[in-house]
C-alpha cells in the first residue's frame, strides 16, 4: 500500500484500506471511536492487482487507485473515490495507462489537491514518471510525461498546505522532487539531490505553509529527513527496514511530529519531536506485541484529535489498533484486535 490506509472521514469515522487477494476491502468504525464493520468491498465486483494507492484531500474524500488486468499479460490502472467511510465507494473507473498499454510500470501514488483534484503518478516502461490529474469539471486531463529516468518503484506524493500537489521519486544515488508551481499546473522538476536512498522507504508530510518533508531510509540504515532547498539530515536509526509512517498531532501543547515504523524486534516503534526542528532529536520506543513481518504501520487524528496507530498483516489479516490517552505524552491505550 502507498499513502495514508488508515484515515478520518467526513463524519469523523475512522476507516482502514487493504487489498485482499483481487480485491479492495474497507473497515470502519459504526461511530467515532466505536466499534468497526466488517470488511467491505470498494468498487464492485473487478478483478484488481494487489497494489493500492490511497490519497486524501481537505474534503477529506478519500481517492483510491490500483492496477486491474485488461488483455493477456496487459494492465489498466482504475481509480474510485470514497466520500464517506459507512457509504459505498464509487464503482472502479479506468483511467488508463501511462504508455497507452503494456504490463504494469510500478506502484502508484495519489494526492489529492485544495480543489479535491486527485493527482495519480506512476513511473513509465521510459523509467521516468507520468501523472494524470482530474480536471475541475470532472473528468481526467491526458497522461503527461514528468521526465526523470532510473525513477525506483515506489513514489511518495504529497499535498503542501499551500494546496498544491508535489512528488518526491528515489533514483540511483538520488531524490527527485516535483512541484505544482500553481494550483492545477503540470508538476515541475524542481530539485535533485544524491543521496544514499534506499528504495521503498519514502514518505512525505506536509509540515509548514511553505514547506513539505521527506523522511527515508539511506543506505547505511538511519533515517533522514528532508525538505527542498536545504540538506537532508539524519533524524535517528531506522527502527526496522520496513516504511515510516507520519503524522503531524499536537502533544502536550506543542506542533510535533510523529513517526512510527516496525521495529527489528517486531513490534512498533514511535519516535516525536517538533515539527521541522530535527536538531532537537528524537528516539524510538517500543509499544504493542511482536508483528508478522510484513505488517504495515499507519497513523492518523481521531476527531477528538487524538494520534491513532494501526497495524495490519496482509498474510494474517489481523488489524491491531491504539489510541493515544489523556494525559501527558504519547501514553497509549492497549493495542486491541478489531
Amino acid at each position: 500500500m502507498n499513502g495514508d490506509w488508515l484515515i478520518r472521514g467526513r463524519d469523523g469515522r475512522l476507516s482502514v484500506y487493504l487489498p485482499e487477494g483481487d480485491a479492495v476491502l474497507c473497515r470502519a468504525e459504526r461511530a467515532p471511536g466505536g466499534p468497526w464493520d466488517t470488511p467491505r468491498r470498494v468498487g464492485g465486483d473487478q478483478k484488481l492487482h494487489s497494489v493500492l494507492a490511497v490519497g486524501q484531500g481537505s474534503d477529506s474524500y478519500a481517492h483510491l487507485v490500483s492496477w486491474r488486468p485488461t488483455t493477456g499479460s496487459e494492465f489498466g490502472l482504475v481509480h474510485s473515490t470514497h466520500f464517506r467511510p459507512r457509504l459505498a465507494a464509487l464503482d472502479w473507473s479506468p483511467i488508463g495507462h501511462p504508455d497507452k498499454k503494456g504490463a504494469r510500470t510500478g506502484t502508484p501514488a495519489v494526492a489529492v489537491d485544495a480543489q479535491g483534484r486527485a493527482h495519480v503518478f506512476v513511473r513509465n516502461k521510459g523509467g521516468g514518471v507520468s501523472m494524470l490529474g482530474q480536471k475541475e469539471k470532472g473528468g481526467w486531463g491526458p497522461w503527461r510525461d514528468l521526465k526523470g529516468r532510473d525513477v525506483q518503484e515506489e513514489l511518495a506524493a504529497v499535498t503542501g498546505e499551500s494546496g498544491r500537489v508535489e512528488l518526491y521519486a528515489a533514483v540511483s544515488g538520488g531524490i527527485l522532487h516535483w512541484r505544482q508551481e500553481e494550483p492545477g499546473a503540470q508538476p515541475v522538476l524542481e530539485e535533485a539531490i544524491e543521496a544514499p536512498v534506499r528504495a521503498g522507504t519514502l514518505r512525505a508530510l506536509a509540515t509548514s505553509p511553505d514547506s513539505t518533508t521527506l523522511f527515508y531510509a539511506d543506505t547505511s540504515g538511519d533515517l533522514c529527513a528532508w525538505r527542498p532547498g536545504a540538506k537532508p539530515v539524519t533524524l535517528l536509526a531506522s527502527a526496522g527496514p520496513g516504511p515510516v509512517s507520519a503524522v503531524r498531532c499536537e502533544l502536550d501543547g506543542h506542533d510535533c511530529t510523529l513517526l512510527a515504523q516496525r521495529s527489528a524486534s517486531g513490534r512498533v516503534a514511535f519516535a516525536a519531536y517538533p515539527t521541522e526542528q530535527e536538531s532537537a532529536g528524537a528516539w524510538w520506543t517500543e509499544s504493542g506485541p511482536q508483528l508478522p513481518v510484513d505488517a504495515e504501520v499507519s497513523l492518523a487524528v481521531d476527531e477528538e484529535d487524538r494520534v491513532v496507530a494501526a497495524t495490519l498483516s496482509p498474510s494474517h489479516g489481523q488489524l491491531l489498533l491504539t489510541r493515544r490517552k489523556d494525559e501527558p505524552g504519547l501514553a497509549l491505550e492497549a493495542w486491541r484486535q478489531v
